[in-house]
């Protein structure tokens, strides 16, 4: 139980029926988890109006409604009804009260852009913890506390679920958090409530513009935004051209990183690292610290990755050896992951799964010079078409080699799938062959390899299962490898 005046301490609101003198059993935004004298915020969303299941919920034994329009009461009704703004922006605030203020225990570091939170947050991760602190994380694919791993439904859950989370992380004994921050969970309030302790900016790109999330570009970089009015320092990437506009009337301390203008954290010197199987880039950091550095992962968006990570370690005054070689291991599950099986060539995973994904990563690749780039990959039952012709169009231009497998079927047959991508490779001169089942179509992959070659598995990523027929059946990448090595008695 905890005093209704508690909760509303850093609110402003006005008390239109009842009185603030009532104790609450519980916060709820959900109708169908109402319980005896909790406190029930009327949240508006999409597809349904929370006030208009007033007598509802009262009738379950709500006593405090917080609602943003009028209401009418049933009659002689012993509530309490708190009258404000925004509800979505009073529940960040009560919620974080209900929890005790759990963020205060906690360093907060998050991350928004278009692309690159989810690498460049499981990235920070894996260094932080390799300098000694204690980091959760909440992202698009998971909320990871401790040894627990959580589906994720939004990149930003609702501000009820992300304080729940960061008390579970508190109680667990962690002492830091990585977090992505969606342009909707800054549009809707989900992160007010608190402060971060450092805000990171990627990248800005049209995306999420359209019914039901942001009204326009502007919208859109606006929200982005918002991130550096709710941090006490901002790192921010200063070769994205929209940068300064999505800083625009920022309250905190500005830091830089990029590749191509002076920058806080500059990189320069890049090489293309290649041995034994492995590919990464090297290059040095110049500008608040100085060092040379070695990533296991290619690309220029690889080595805005680890700047952004270089940056963080510095404000944590993480020693450099450390740093380097916390980076030197770092690797995201399903982001261009790189999986030995060989010394001669070189196998990946990563999670593209469209023709755009697929072209930046092959084109990545191709860089390296392999003697052949072997592409591995399917797609989505239930899906469009036209993602089909237009990733087996991409892999039939830039690969050398295309295996055309299943990915997730769902309620369609894996060999129409695998023919709508062999309609887009036709339109090249691209190799292929199709092989459906996934495990022998990596088998082929893994025993035709030719030294130099590099091979990509695309489209699974992190998924570890396939859906077939609306079941999803166990299946993860890294396993299926290591039963084949196993199976044909292969060693690294």
């Amino acid at each position: 139980m905890m005093q209704l005046d508690d909760l509303l301490k850093n609110l402003t609101f006005t008390c239109t029926h009842g009185t603030l003198n009532r104790e609450v059993s519980a916060v709820c935004y959900d109708s169908r988890r109402v319980e005896k004298d909790c406190l029930f915020i009327c949240i508006v969303g999409n597809n349904f109006d929370g006030h208009s299941v007033v007598d509802e919920v009262i009738a379950k034994g709500a006593s405090v409604l917080v609602v943003s329009k009028e209401i009418k009461l049933p009659e002689a009704a012993d509530v309490t009804v708190i009258q404000v703004e925004d509800t979505r922006y009073a529940m960040a605030f009560i919620s974080a009260a209900w929890f005790g203020n759990p963020a205060d225990k906690l360093t907060v570091i998050g991350i928004t852009g278009t692309k690159g939170k989810t690498t460049t947050t499981y990235l920070v991760k894996s260094i932080l913890e390799q300098a000694g602190r204690k980091v959760g994380l909440i992202g698009t694919i998971e909320i990871v506390i401790g040894e627990e791993h959580i589906a994720a439904n939004n990149t930003t859950p609702e501000s009820y679920i992300l304080q729940e989370t960061f008390a579970k992380m508190a109680d667990a004994g962690l002492n830091t958090v990585v977090m992505e921050v969606s342009s909707q969970g800054l549009m809707l309030h989900r992160t007010q409530g608190f402060v971060f302790d450092i805000g990171i900016f990627t990248n800005l790109e049209p995306d999420h513009i359209g019914p039901n999330e942001h009204e326009s570009f502007e919208d859109y970089m606006h929200c982005k935004g918002l991130l550096f009015k709710q941090c006490k320092a901002g790192i921010v990437n200063c070769d994205d051209k929209h940068y300064k506009d999505v800083i625009k009337d920022h309250t905190c301390k500005i830091m830089t990183y990029g590749l191509d203008n002076e920058a806080d954290y500059k990189a320069e010197n890049m090489r293309l690292v290649r041995e034994k199987g492995h590919i990464g880039v090297a290059f040095d950091v110049t500008g608040k610290t100085t060092m040379q550095v070695e990533i296991p992962t290619p690309g220029r968006f690889s080595v805005y990755n680890a700047l952004t990570a270089i940056a963080i370690c510095d404000q944590f005054k993480v020693e450099e050896d450390a740093v380097k070689a916390a980076l030197l291991q770092a690797s995201v599950k399903g982001r261009i992951e790189l999986v030995k099986v060989s010394d001669d060539f070189t196998l990946m995973i990563d999670y593209a799964h469209n023709a755009m994904a697929l072209e930046s990563l092959l084109s990545t690749l191709k860089e390296y010079e392999p003697n052949r780039l072997v592409s591995v990959f399917g797609c989505g039952g239930n899906r469009s078409k036209l993602r089909r012709y237009e990733m087996g169009e991409v892999s039939g231009k830039l690969a050398d080699f295309t295996i055309i497998t299943s990915d997730n079927p769902r309620f369609e047959e894996p060999d129409e799938i695998m023919n709508d991508i062999e309609t887009g490779m036709k339109k090249t001169d691209g190799a292929y062959i199709k092989i459906a089942d996934r495990k022998e179509a990596i088998r082929y992959a893994i025993l035709n390899g030719q030294p130099g070659d590099i091979i990509v598995l695309a489209g699974k990523g992190h998924e570890d299962y396939q859906e077939i027929k609306g079941v999803k059946y166990p299946m993860d990448e890294r396993v299926l490898i290591r039963e084949i090595m196993e199976e044909e008695h292969l060693s690294v």
